[in-house]
């Protein structure tokens, strides 16, 4: 399998140009099931699976796991800045760097897993509480200054879910775990 298709198993990230009812429903609903369907994933795999990177160079299970707890986590703190503030500058992290940290690298997964599940039960409801003016509420990233609305970070986040999953179902695959 080529490099790019190991490190983007469904693409990268592509945004309709006009955002509709139906996209941001659609995009929700993976955010509610997401934390359900990885644990469900996941659920199976030894200690040595979790600790076997989905691509050469790459993280472990164990640590995209923990990865989209804290990733997902600063995002919904993103949400809260933007609904708070008039296009606030958010705070980027160095994930790569935080991947490599004690918890990441070490932790039980299910630490994340029940995280999540709080985190986007939460996250969630705040999400089918937003008007349409409120979803176009955004923030700037400060590394490339592209100014983010709410609406388009969810679909985002959709992807991200979908992206990191499909990371760890095509290592099962692969490797005949199932």
């Amino acid at each position: 399998m080529d490099l790019e298709k190991l490190k983007y198993p469904i693409g990268k990230t592509k945004l309709p140009s006009s955002i509709t009812n139906k996209d941001i429903e659609e995009w929700i609903s993976v955010l509610e099931r997401f934390p359900h369907e990885l644990e469900f994933l996941t659920k199976e795999l030894s200690e040595n699976q979790l600790d076997t990177p989905y691509r050469k160079n790459g993280w472990t299970v164990r640590q995209v796991v923990h990865h989209c707890y804290d990733s997902h986590h600063n995002s919904y703190i993103r949400f809260k800045w933007a609904l708070t503030e008039e296009n606030p500058e958010i705070k980027a992290y160095f994930e790569e760097r935080w991947a490599e940290l004690h918890d990441t690298k070490f932790a039980p997964i299910s630490l994340s897993l029940d995280a999540l599940k709080a985190l986007h039960a939460k996250w969630v409801y705040l999400l089918k509480g937003l008007s349409k003016e409120e979803l176009l509420s955004n923030f700037t990233h400060p590394a490339t200054k592209d100014v983010i609305t709410l609406q388009e970070n969810i679909g985002i986040y959709a992807w991200h879910c979908l992206h990191h999953f499909a990371h760890i179902e095509q290592l099962i695959l692969r490797e005949g775990w199932r």
